[in-house]
């Protein structure tokens, strides 16, 4: 039998139209949430809004731009009229730059890229705190990335948002640590997602020169982030906030 360790929580998922966003989104779901999923693809996130249905819970789905700070605001206040509260945030929206040396990175590209990786964090914590508080509290787990703790030869602007996030949310957990909203971020290594076969050309090459950096000798998969972020954001994970939770196979144990 599934536990439902969510039944009455209201849950607020960027990114869920695919890969990590989606998975989590469904297993928050089977465990009786019920989930508001934000997707600026509105085809996929229709379809994780309909998948999550399907697992038990209530589901919504809403187009949301994370680099628009209307769109975020709306999609919380959506959120709140949809469920009457907000209790766990997954901000996961993220995209990748394509590989190149620092001095070839557009400004505009870099400017792309912090919005949605970094800035969009930024604005949806300004957005689903105070609604938090309004309930006495809650949980939010931000992605940032194996690339949140090292550095990366060609992907200067990705590392530099992934850095920043994880200083965004130890500082953020500082502020809220006492009004009871722990904030917390994952850091996944090589998944099995979209955004990874398009990083890696979704060739058998492309594939087997990314695994090859994974000492487990594989890919991780999206339920297994889903899994992570779920136990942070339980009565599992109570006593943790503030910290970067890296799952990524060993990738950046010898680094």
């Amino acid at each position: 039998m599934t536990e439902r360790r969510f039944a009455g929580k209201a849950v607020f998922v960027t990114g869920a139209g695919s890969g990590i966003g989606r998975a989590t989104a469904l297993a928050f779901a089977s465990e009786g949430a019920d989930v508001v999923l934000a997707d600026i693809d509105a085809v996929g996130n229709d379809e994780s809004a309909r998948l999550a249905a399907e697992h038990g819970g209530r589901a919504v789905a809403i187009r949301c731009d994370v680099s628009s700070s209307s769109d975020i605001r709306n999609a919380i206040e959506r959120t709140v009229e949809e469920f009457g509260r907000l209790d766990i945030a997954f901000n996961n929206a993220g995209i990748e730059q394509p590989a190149a040396p620092l001095v070839d990175i557009e400004e505009d590209e870099w400017t792309r890229l912090i919005d949605i990786d970094l800035r969009s964090a930024f604005l949806c914590m300004k957005y689903q705190i105070p609604a938090m508080l309004e309930n006495g509290g809650g949980s939010i787990v931000n992605t940032s990335s194996g690339a949140g703790v090292i550095g990366i030869r060609g992907q200067a602007a990705y590392v530099a948002a992934k850095h920043g996030l994880i200083g965004l949310t130890k500082s953020a957990a500082l502020d809220y640590a006492d009004q009871g909203i722990r904030v917390n971020a994952v850091c996944p290594g090589i998944i099995e997602t979209p955004m990874m076969d398009r990083f890696s050309g979704g060739t058998p090459e492309g594939r087997a020169r990314v695994i090859g950096q994974e000492p487990v000798g594989r890919m991780g998969t999206a339920a297994e982030i889903a899994s992570a972020v779920l136990w942070l954001s339980s009565d599992l994970g109570s006593f943790a906030t503030g910290h970067a939770m890296v799952i990524d196979g060993g990738q950046t144990v010898g680094l």
